[in-house]
């Protein structure tokens, strides 16, 4: 005789209860990704991140827009730069994971947008709902006893909805209005989409520029003119247009008092233009937040500075170097950093380098230092270098670093680094023969941005477009509301009721609105508001 126990173990083995569940297949798997990243939460997380990658560009200095920033900073964080190259932080906006989360954020708001467009057609040209059968359970409801027949009062009902979209029914009128609400969110979904083609389109098509230009100097818009020069994807360079500028005068005014004190007030430039081969040069003042267009190409002025002019003689009195060398500002007090390479000199190659200031002071406690950024008392303070420059290596240098690999540092004859302090119209010698360094005149630079972006109109009829949509979906309200007549005991009762289908809508004012106009086209016998 089998035991209960022998009966459990005697019974087939089905497998588990729970195989868990079933695996996606590859079509199934597809269509859920193309859910996830088409819902209007992927892309509002998609343009979170591409404003928080657009931060790095703000922050870390770019390559296409200052590379001689950029080579100082390099210069100042020898560590981190292998890093941030290889992460693309040096080209953020043409990076590659830039990119991806570019082209993802407008797949996401493509599939987002149009299913949606859908909807909002079908339901545009669908009538209002028909009349509830209770409209006193609607979240504003009122009962008017009239004078007249159903049809006057519903003939007084057309008229008071005025501007709503009605539909006409056997004993009721059900009017509707405020779907431009979803047309406007809509509107401002796709302005975004008009704006990304917009940069888009611009970046793949147009340029951007950098150059530097001494006060006297002038510049060709020719590639070979640009300190640093990022052209589009698909730009060529006949696109630039045929224009030339001389720069004529450049003024700054710093406030002296307050404080504010060594800050400038305003800046500007005055460019003598030509604008197109053979043509009459005009001179046109270019100034901060008021760029000058010349035949589609923008200027702006982002910076200026001051660039003194050094003439280095070598062991033999030639002349090697002379002219402006530009000096880079550290700071608003425009203490300034600047390298001066002479790679003519004999017997040797020359480098300086070292700092200029507009307004020249010194203590014990701060050393030197500049205190006003206006040049009333201009100063340099430079090391001098002997050795190879590096210029015939084929190294990729900038000119505002000096290599100083292979130089070695000049020395006194105690040892110590020689110092070149100069004022304005001074001259030192540099030991062993080597020569002199003048410091001869100064004049002022001004940095500027040159750039063409063909889409930038496109972005901003998107951003025009999309304010009128984000207007548009904050402040029309859409609501229905419904009118019902009918005859009881020789009466005609008017039932009137409204649903406000967004937040924060005067609902009750809107049908009192309704009442009263129902009130002064028929007799009021009776009335009664729930």
């Amino acid at each position: 005789m089998s035991t209960s126990t022998d009966l459990l173990l005697d019974e087939p083995d089905d497998g588990p209860l729970d195989e868990g569940p079933r695996a996606l297949s590859p079509r199934e798997l597809g269509r859920w990704a193309w859910r996830q990243l088409t819902s209007m939460r992927t892309a509002l997380a998609l343009l979170l991140l591409l404003a928080l990658g657009a931060v790095p560009g703000s922050i870390v200095p770019q390559a296409a827009i200052d590379s001689s920033r950029l080579a100082t900073w390099q210069e100042a964080h020898p560590t981190l730069t292998p890093i941030y190259e290889r992460l693309g932080l040096f080209h953020v906006y043409s990076s590659v994971w830039f990119g991806a989360i570019y082209v993802l954020l407008m797949v996401s708001l493509v599939g987002c947008i149009v299913p949606r467009c859908r909807v909002y057609w079908r339901a545009f040209r669908h009538p209002p709902p028909a009349t509830p059968a209770r409209l006193d359970r609607l979240p504003e409801s009122r009962r008017i006893t009239l004078g007249g027949s159903p049809d006057q009062a519903l003939a007084a009902a057309r008229e008071a909805l005025s501007g709503y979209r009605l539909r006409d029914l056997s004993d009721s009128v059900a009017a509707e209005k405020g779907h431009l609400r979803e047309a406007g969110n809509l509107l401002f979904h796709l302005s975004i989409l008009v704006v990304l083609g917009g940069f888009a389109y611009g970046s793949l098509f147009g340029f951007k520029g950098g150059l530097v230009v001494v006060t006297g100097d002038g510049f060709s818009n020719t590639i070979t003119q640009y300190d640093d020069f990022a052209p589009g994807s698909f730009f060529a360079p006949s696109d630039l247009k045929p224009f030339s500028f001389t720069l004529e005068k450049f003024n700054v005014d710093f406030i002296t008092s307050g404080r504010s004190f060594g800050a400038a007030r305003n800046f500007w430039a005055d460019l003598r233009i030509t604008d197109r081969p053979r043509a009459t040069p005009i001179t046109k003042r270019l100034a901060v937040n008021h760029p000058l267009s010349v035949d589609g190409t923008d200027i702006f002025l982002i910076g200026h500075g001051y660039a003194p002019h050094i003439t280095v003689r070598d062991g033999s009195g030639k002349v090697s170097y002379s002219g402006p060398s530009v000096f880079l500002p550290e700071g608003t007090d425009f203490r300034s950093f600047g390298v001066v390479k002479v790679p003519d000199a004999t017997p040797s190659q020359l480098g300086l380098e070292g700092e200029f200031y507009p307004t020249y002071a010194f203590t014990h406690d701060r050393g030197a230092f500049t205190v006003f950024p206006d040049a009333m008392n201009p100063a340099m303070s430079l090391l001098a270098y002997r050795g190879d420059l590096g210029m015939d290596s084929g190294r990729s240098q900038s000119v505002y670093v000096l290599d100083k690999t292979a130089m070695k540092p000049i020395l006194k004859p105690d040892g110590k680094p020689v110092r070149l302090d100069l004022k304005l119209g001074e001259t030192e010698k540099l030991p062993d023969g080597l020569g002199t360094v003048s410091f001869d005149g100064l004049s002022r630079f001004v940095k500027l941005q040159i750039s063409d972006a063909p889409g930038s109109g496109v972005a901003l009829g998107g951003t025009l477009a999309g304010l009128a949509g984000l207007m548009a979906s904050l402040f029309v309200r859409p609501r229905r509301l419904w009118v019902r007549a009918s005859e009881e005991a020789g009466r005609t009762v008017v039932q009137i009721g409204g649903l406000d289908r967004s937040s924060g809508g005067d609902l009750a004012a809107e049908i009192d609105r309704v009442s009263a106009a129902l009130a002064g086209a028929l007799p009021v016998q009776d009335e009664e508001n729930r």
